[in-house]
């Protein structure tokens, strides 16, 4: 017997287009609003923002870094830049992510708490992905991680079980190699 025809237009299958992560890396005027204005930009339009970092870069020519991480298909990723570029304030927008050159990096603080094995198999851990211990008493340790965001995911995965009490991160940073500027 024949498949029977789907009833409405509604119930065929439509092919479900990959999401992408992408980080953009924008210089815009360091000015009252701008950030709001960017924000919106993406509440406006229902996209969401997974990591955002904003300082001052250089004061006399008045401009800040914004470093945006976000996630969405190619046809969106491609909308974002194009809204970013056409925002009065941008003076630059750069999609890290496609960039050969392009590095990111976020740092995270990590406090643990421990006593007995799990205080040493902490340490163990910290010593093999390079954290650095910046605080330390008799119950806990914070740790200072700087790396990929995968690289920090896996490392607070390791701790979860040996007692991790508080995790604070940066978002991502991110510069391109080379001696060109942005």
């Amino acid at each position: 017997m024949p498949d029977p025809q789907p009833a409405s237009v509604y119930d065929l299958d439509h092919a479900v287009e990959a999401e992408n992560l992408a980080t953009y890396a924008v210089l815009v005027d360091n000015e009252p609003g701008v950030l709001h204005r960017l924000v919106g930009l993406f509440a406006a339009r229902g996209y969401n923002i997974e990591s955002l970092t904003v300082a001052e870069t250089d004061r006399r020519a008045h401009t800040s870094r914004v470093t945006i991480v976000t996630r969405g298909t190619l046809q969106v990723l491609a909308q974002i830049e194009a809204q970013l570029e056409k925002m009065v304030s941008t003076r630059h927008v750069q999609d890290v992510t496609r960039d050969p050159n392009g590095v990111q990096r976020e740092l995270a603080l990590i406090k643990v708490r421990g006593s007995g094995p799990d205080r040493v198999e902490a340490l163990r851990v910290a010593d093999i992905f390079r954290a650095k211990v910046i605080d330390t008493t008799q119950e806990s340790f914070v740790f200072e991680l700087t790396g990929a965001s995968s690289k920090i995911d896996k490392f607070v995965d390791l701790m979860r079980p040996l007692g991790l009490v508080e995790l604070s991160r940066t978002g991502v940073l991110s510069i391109t190699r080379g001696a060109e500027a942005m």
